[in-house]
């Protein structure tokens, strides 16, 4: 599941053939708003802009929830708030709010009790029995891969539909989660984290069903527009960068725009 940013990006995605498309907590945060990914979205915001990638697509997209935006009551309300909204699904994580990046230092979580009451409150709270929670813990980098494992075990109990460890540090312990925790389970493959750049097929081999590449896309369109910035500041002119970019006909193409009759279809 490739990140997107926004509903154009949720398209190329889409039109690349992929199954499925993750709305990145840190995407919405970095693209649309200018901040770092430490929770200063609200649900009413995280819910709206999500809900305009869903829309835009025929493939499901799962949402990064954070923490739930609160307790229990609060994390029901996400739930209900993103079904609305057309999400496939969410994750939910364990750390303590304000959170971080899953791949920074000085990360923090809550207790698991706290963390299973807001979990069976998501499945509670659901209406569509198709609709994902995930559980996320953090709890590798904080308490040790042990601990972590024993937490999954546990959001599994409170009816988490699949497990997503946070920052696992080497390919064997992305195998060896897999062996201990029997459950549908979600890898991060983000760029400049701890985690290694496994390929989608050595995780597959070892169990994991979902992949998340939550920044990818967002990434590489940031080098090259600061790249292509900073040379139209220099020379004046875009010229040299027109064989680089999306065409207008390509753009009304992935919009599903026809300029000539006026005729818009959102492609469903």
């Amino acid at each position: 599941m490739p990140g997107a940013f926004n509903a154009a990006t949720a398209r190329l995605v889409e039109r690349a053939g992929f199954e499925a498309v993750y709305v990145s907590g840190a995407g919405l945060a970095n693209a649309t708003v200018g901040v770092p990914d430490i929770g200063l979205l609200s649900l009413a915001e995280v819910a709206q802009l999500a809900g305009y990638i869903a829309r835009a697509v025929r493939i499901p997209a799962l949402v990064d929830a954070d923490t739930g935006f609160g307790g229990p009551a609060n994390t029901a309300k996400a739930v209900r708030a993103f079904e609305r909204a057309g999400l496939a699904g969410m994750h939910l994580e364990d750390q303590v709010f304000p959170k971080r990046c899953g791949h920074l230092a000085g990360k923090e979580v809550v207790s698991g009790e706290e963390m299973t009451a807001k979990l069976r409150a998501a499945v509670e709270a659901r209406t569509d029995p198709d609709f994902l929670i995930i559980a996320r813990t953090d709890a590798r980098a904080v308490e040790g891969f042990d601990q972590a494992v024993k937490r999954a075990k546990g959001y599994l109990d409170a009816g988490a539909d699949g497990i997503f460890p946070e920052a696992l540090e080497t390919p064997r312990e992305f195998r060896e989660f897999a062996k201990k925790v029997r459950a549908p389970l979600m890898a991060n493959i983000t760029e400049f984290g701890r985690s290694p750049l496994l390929s989608v097929r050595q995780l597959a081999k070892m169990g994991y069903r979902m992949v998340l590449f939550p920044l990818t896309a967002f990434r590489v369109s940031m080098q090259a527009a600061e790249e292509c910035l900073r040379d139209l500041r220099r020379r004046g002119t875009q010229r040299s960068w027109i064989d680089r970019m999306q065409t207008r006909a390509e753009l009304y193409e992935l919009l599903g725009y026809d300029p000539i009759s006026g005729d818009f279809s959102r492609g469903d």
